[in-house]
């Protein structure tokens, strides 16, 4: 079978690496890749948010399936363009990308699908987010409406800096969202589906803010773990019968259905699950933890998937094992990334036991590889507990040099200590 892989992050490598593991797989290529994902899989250069440039790649790979990795060219309908060529594709059409295209839409299918989330405010002018935040109260939690890469959230008991970026949305042409302030703490969990059936994958806990303690400005995601020792029992199947079922279920109703990874950013609050926000697409950097601990054949499930025969597959398998993933971003990130820096330690990196270091932004220059992006290297860490998943991924990180570059210390530290202590 030969499979198409759209996009360029550590997330893509993930999928790779994962697709190339298995034996029905015989021929991987990549659109358009990066300095990693090239040395182990065929890059092509294509626009990746150019439907009829991917189809048609796709067409004259003889490509058995496509799966859309990022976001944009789900939003933008390459899904649609590949599925109109007959082609297998794994990830929405751009309609049902709208969950994650537009917050406010994703808010009116849980209120009709009574999906628990945070009570929102969709505003279009200045004087309707003040409205809001004033019903609201602080913590102020004021989104950008449309995609923003992770970064377009700012929660702060700072009125003027809710306002400052609820204008910027604004003089950019987008709507905002103001919502209630979520508290307790934050669990993805991503769901493939056909748009009928939905196969829950394993939970994990990402970290959004830069700095260590979850300070600085939010960011893409600096590092993730999985699994969730502290988490209920019942989170998956709770979560499966108030959100993820009934979400398809009303995405299928409304002519519009969903097929492809639903993941749902969920809160554990005093008041039980709710919904943060919804994606329509593999979550980064929560992919590259929750694909190194999956033993059933990932090409198998996303094929199902877009063939409409979920129902059909049997029960995933899972290792017991842990996985941690830290994320090597360049100087500067988030706010100005500082790109062309030589990157060495990779392959010593790669070559540990336990250790697979994932690229994200990075390209070659001739024999060296150079940073082209803000978060540059995923490199996570395989153990029989968390604690040697984490020693694992900063034995990795520990080898890599990149000038300038910084990392989270505290990648799934609290609940190691925590573990230790018990």
């Amino acid at each position: 079978m030969i499979v198409l892989v759209v996009g360029s992050g550590a997330r893509e490598h993930a999928l790779v690496r994962a697709l190339r593991r298995d034996p029905g797989v015989n021929g991987v290529y990549v659109a358009p890749g990066n300095a990693g994902i090239a040395l182990e899989a065929r890059v092509c250069a294509v626009d990746p948010l150019d439907g009829d440039a991917v189809a048609s790649l796709a067409e004259s790979l003889g490509a058995d399936l496509v799966v859309i990795g990022p976001e944009a060219p789900l939003v933008a309908g390459v899904a649609d363009a590949v599925r109109a060529r007959g082609i297998a594709c794994f990830g929405p059409s751009a309609d049902a990308a709208r969950l994650e295209g537009s917050k406010a839409f994703a808010k009116e299918v849980m209120a009709a699908a009574g999906v628990p989330t945070a009570r929102p405010a969709v505003c279009t002018t200045l004087a309707e987010v003040q409205a809001a935040l004033d019903d609201l109260g602080a913590p102020y939690v004021v989104k950008d409406d449309g995609l923003a890469a992770g970064k377009g959230v700012v929660v702060t008991d700072d009125r003027v800096a809710a306002i400052d970026h609820a204008r910027a949305c604004l003089d950019a042409g987008s709507s905002v969202v103001v919502e209630e302030y979520l508290d307790g703490p934050e669990v993805s969990l991503f769901a493939v589906t056909d748009g009928v059936t939905v196969v829950p994958l394993r939970p994990a806990q990402d970290f959004k803010r830069v700095g260590d303690g979850d300070t600085g400005p939010n960011t893409g995601g600096m590092g993730a773990y999985s699994p969730l020792p502290w988490a209920p029992d019942d989170l998956v199947d709770e979560t499966m019968r108030t959100v993820l079922q009934p979400t398809v279920d009303e995405m299928r109703r409304r002519g519009t259905p969903f097929a492809g990874l639903l993941y749902a950013g969920l809160a554990l609050t005093s008041k039980g699950l709710r919904v943060v926000e919804f994606n329509a697409r593999f979550g980064d950097p929560e992919t590259q933890v929750v694909l190194a601990r999956l033993d059933s054949s990932l090409f198998d499930l996303l094929l199902a998937a877009a063939n409409g025969t979920l129902a059909d597959l049997p029960p995933l398998q899972w290792s017991d094992d842990a996985a941690v993933c830290v994320v090597i971003a360049a100087e500067g990130y988030p706010e100005s990334p500082v790109t062309g820096s030589v990157i060495t330690g990779l392959a010593e990196a790669d070559a540990l036991e336990g250790v697979d270091v994932l690229h994200a932004g990075t390209q070659a220059e001739g024999e060296e590889i150079v940073a082209s992006g803000g978060r540059v290297l995923s490199v996570v860490g395989r153990g029989h507990s968390l604690s040697a998943a984490r020693a694992a991924a900063y034995a990795g990180v520990a080898l890599i040099d990149l000038p300038g570059a910084h990392h989270r210390s505290d990648i799934a530290a609290r609940v190691d200590a925590a573990a230790s202590v018990e």
